[in-house]
């Protein structure tokens, strides 16, 4: 990966940083100089590592509000500052709108929306008396603005998370900018889960204007550019990282009746 630009000396945290995009955007903090600290509920597998470093990995359950708040503490007391937040944790079944109930789907909404706010809440804490403020990015999906089927919990926690985060950049303005990544289809390793073998992922990166998915290493230059003083009047906005998101079915259907 290009390094987009120097984070040297500021101290970043990716939630679910362990694996998949999470630990791609860890590794492309990593390499622009930043010092990383992961959390998720259980360690990983392996170090998270990039440019001859280590992620610092802290376990917490993001959905226990007085263990995050001393999950932040000790980032900021251990490495004396905090300056980014990647709000990465999150994830869903497929489950459809009328099996398990809204208690399950309460759930997906509790991971999804309600620990990005309390983690933010908690980093806002560590960064609001810092002279530089400090950057918070949430992982936003596609899935927050069109239908999703299979995922209706995700998808109206991901809406909810997009506008949380318009909302936070005004009220903590000027000292945090608040900013998200709007993801489409990520190639991680638990991408055939969802696609199925190599050529069902690459039939399916086949419908991405672009022609395939995101590797994770892309979500992370994204993450690197918000957190950077290259976006330094950037603030309350959405960045599409969809490959051009998705092909109109009409499009197809037109050709097909021809």
């Amino acid at each position: 990966m290009a390094t987009i630009t120097d984070l040297s000396g500021r101290v970043a945290v990716v939630t679910g940083g362990t694996r998949g995009v999470g630990a791609g955007i860890a590794r492309a903090l990593l390499e622009a100089g930043a010092e990383v600290v992961t959390c998720a509920r259980r360690p990983p597998d392996e170090p998270v590592e990039a440019a001859c470093r280590a992620a610092r990995f802290l376990p917490v359950d993001l959905r226990d509000p007085d263990a995050v708040r001393a999950f932040f503490a000790q980032v900021s007391g251990d490495h004396g500052r905090l300056d980014v937040l990647v709000n990465n944790a999150g994830g869903t079944p497929y489950r459809l709108l009328e099996e398990g109930g809204a208690a399950r789907h309460s759930r997906v909404v509790e991971l999804n929306l309600l620990a990005p706010l309390t983690a933010s809440l908690a980093a806002y804490e560590q960064m609001r008396s810092r002279p530089g403020g400090g950057s918070i990015v949430m992982i936003g999906s596609v899935s927050g603005s069109r239908p999703s089927p299979g995922s209706a919990a995700y998808g109206a926690a991901k809406a909810g998370l997009e506008q949380l985060a318009r909302s936070m950049a005004v009220e903590w303005a000027p000292r945090v900018r608040v900013n998200t990544v709007v993801l489409g289809m990520v190639r991680t390793e638990l991408s055939h889960l969802h696609y199925g073998d190599d050529s069902g992922i690459e039939a399916v990166g086949r419908t991405v204007p672009l022609g395939r998915l995101a590797d994770p290493a892309e979500v992370g230059d994204a993450c690197v550019f918000l957190a950077s003083e290259r976006a330094a009047y950037i603030s309350g906005a959405s960045l599409l990282v969809h490959g051009g998101g998705e092909r109109p079915a009409f499009l197809d259907a037109a050709t097909a009746g021809n």
